[in-house]
Formats: C-alpha cells, sequence, structure tokens
C-alpha cells in the first residue's frame, strides 16, 4: 500500500485476520491472525489512500472489537455504521452458537448520503470456503460494493484472500485492486479474476 498515491481510492471492503488464531477442521490457517502489531498500519495507509468524503467496510473478529475499534479510531476512521450477516447455520459452537458474521462501515470525512441505504443485517451465503479457510461469498459482497463504492470507482482489498471482493468488484463494473501475502491465495484470486475476465 505504501507505494500507492494518496486519495486514490474510491471504496475499501476488506476481510482482515479477526486475530483468533483461526484453524479450520482441515487444519488451514490465516496468516498473520496470531498477532495484531499489523492492524494500525494497515489502517493507516487504508485511510491515506481512501479519498476524502467515502467509505470503507471492514469484517472484524468481535471478540477483538476493543483492538479493531482502537486501531480504526486512532488512524482517523470513524464508524458510521454496523452490518450483521445471518448464517443459516453455526460456524462454531461455544457458550453460543455463531450464527453470523459482521463488519463496521468506516468512514474518511463526511460521506453523501444521496444514495439509497441497503439494510443492516443480511443474508449470508455459505460458500465451502473452498478457496480459503475463510472465503467471504461474492454475492454478500456485491451489494455491499454496488451501494457504496461509486460508479466507475476503484476499490481496495489489502487483505483479499482468495479474490472474494475482487470478483464481486468486477461484477458490479468497478476497477479494483488486490493485495495478499499468502502465494496460495494470490495465485487463487489471480484465477478467479482472469476466469471472469474469459467469460
Amino acid at each position: 500500500m505504501r507505494r500507492m498515491p494518496a486519495a486514490s481510492v474510491d471504496f475499501i471492503l476488506t476481510d482482515p485476520p479477526y486475530l483468533c488464531r483461526y484453524r479450520d477442521r482441515s487444519g488451514r490457517t490465516v496468516r498473520n491472525d496470531d498477532n495484531a502489531r499489523w492492524l494500525a498500519p494497515a489502517f493507516a495507509e487504508m485511510h491515506r489512500l481512501l479519498k476524502p468524503d467515502s467509505l470503507c467496510v471492514s469484517f472484524y473478529g468481535w471478540h477483538q472489537v476493543d483492538t479493531f475499534m482502537a486501531a480504526w479510531r486512532a488512524t482517523g476512521f470513524r464508524p458510521v455504521g454496523h452490518l450483521v450477516f445471518r448464517k443459516g447455520y453455526a460456524s462454531s459452537v461455544r457458550y453460543l452458537r455463531h450464527e453470523h458474521e459482521q463488519a463496521y462501515l468506516l468512514a474518511k470525512g463526511a460521506p453523501d448520503l444521496s444514495g439509497a441505504a441497503i439494510g443492516d443485517v443480511r443474508e449470508w451465503v455459505y460458500t465451502g470456503n473452498r478457496h480459503h479457510p475463510t472465503e467471504k461469498p461474492v454475492e454478500v459482497l456485491q451489494p455491499l460494493i454496488e451501494a457504496l463504492c461509486p460508479a466507475g470507482g476503484l476499490v481496495l482489498d489489502p487483505f483479499c484472500g482468495s479474490g472474494s471482493t475482487l470478483v464481486a468488484a468486477r461484477r458490479c463494473g468497478r476497477a479494483f485492486t488486490g493485495m495478499e501475502l499468502d502465494y496460495r491465495h494470490y495465485r487463487t484470486a489471480r484465477q478467479r479474476v482472469a476466469a471472469l475476465q474469459g467469460s
């Protein structure tokens, strides 16, 4: 992100590690999910790259909400909404059945409110996590981009995993930039985007 010019991105949609040492049933893990050292520096760069009066949607781990919120506020983001995605299944069971995902809508400045507002409780689509251990569904991301990113805008996902945000942006007619540290997921994201461009 440091190589990109300031105020060059119209919308950010990202799913960073939840800081929960995640391991799925087959043993797959998420890189940098065991520390928070990257959190504030990454969101400081995102804030720098986002155009004034624009929006960011960030998924987060509910058990680390204080850590995420502190980083967002310290870097200049202002929470302006909260999204809850209802699952038709429990992804895990402890004291409660975990049947939702969540994300905050963050603002840089004062974004225009003239567009049609979308609901903050939304339905989830199960991906089967074929491409990534915590894969987000394109069908869930696409309406967020359509509603919150201006037509023809540039969508950034600096934690793009297997590329769901990039595929959703492409389907919405938006430009996109994604970054991923794990080479396997980077390769998957490239393949998914290339397959969409060829269709």
